[in-house]
């Protein structure tokens, strides 16, 4: 008698499929946005150099020193944008594929942490552009040696620029890590609470690792984020706090 063969498991089948179209919902979304983007490429990117332009000497100006640069630089810069604008949508997408999966309780921390996390990285890059990209760039622009010019590449500006967003976009991410941590039992509000200065000492390395090698830009990085622990304990706390009391109700 031969063995039957068991017929595919219509469940994860039906999970790839899931999958499939939410990775082509997402991807199609960033495409739309950059296909609509596209058109403005020069003025998004003269916006996104306008911290570097202003901190350039009277008369000064950038420099392209590849023949490609001038169009490929503002693509590849429009091209960024419009992930990053997408990223909503993208984690919808990530959302709506596990979300069948969880309990209520689960779906009513994730959405906050999703909604959290996402804003952050946008502070994150916002700071990043609007506080920290002037002071640098015009201390770089200070101790440009005598006799050498200070004309930064547009294609080196990005690379450097974006590299900066997404330091401080995931340095931002501090505060929700506490929480998640401090949620999952793997640390004590109280016990990172009393080893605060290890946690100080910790973002200047990280600030150190994730930035230029300036001290400027270094402790622009570390003093938010020393801020933003101070703030991810509070909230972790008050979680401490509110899993006590439901864990008394219980009982």
């Amino acid at each position: 008698m031969t063995q039957q063969e068991s017929p595919p498991s219509e469940p994860f089948v039906s999970h790839l499929i899931e999958l499939r179209n939410r990775l082509l919902w997402a991807v199609g979304a960033v495409l739309i946005v950059f296909v609509c983007l596209l058109p403005f490429a020069r003025e998004i990117y003269s916006w996104f150099a306008q911290p570097l332009l202003a901190s350039l000497p009277e008369g000064g100006s950038m420099i392209a020193t590849a023949p490609h640069s001038t169009v490929f630089t503002p693509f590849k810069l429009t091209f960024a944008a419009a992930f990053a604008l997408s990223i909503p949508f993208v984690l919808y997408q990530v959302w709506a594929f596990i979300a069948p999966g969880l309990y209520q309780n689960e779906k009513r921390v994730v959405v906050p942490l999703v909604v959290s996390t996402t804003l952050l990285f946008y502070l994150g890059i916002l700071f990043a552009y609007a506080v920290v990209f002037p002071l640098i760039f015009k201390f770089f622009a200070m101790f440009a040696p005598d006799g050498v010019e200070y004309m930064p590449d547009i294609a080196s500006y990005m690379s450097f620029a974006l590299s900066l967003f997404i330091a401080f976009g995931v340095a931002f991410e501090v505060p929700v890590a506490i929480v998640i941590l401090s949620r999952m039992g793997v640390i004590s509000p109280e016990k990172v609470a009393r080893n605060r200065g290890y946690f100080i000492l910790a973002a200047f390395v990280m600030a150190m690792l994730m930035t230029p090698p300036d001290p400027l830009s270094q402790i622009m990085m570390a003093l938010p984020v020393c801020l933003l622990f101070e703030v991810g304990l509070f909230f972790a706390k008050r979680v401490e706090k509110r899993k006590i009391k439901n864990n008394d109700d219980s009982e």
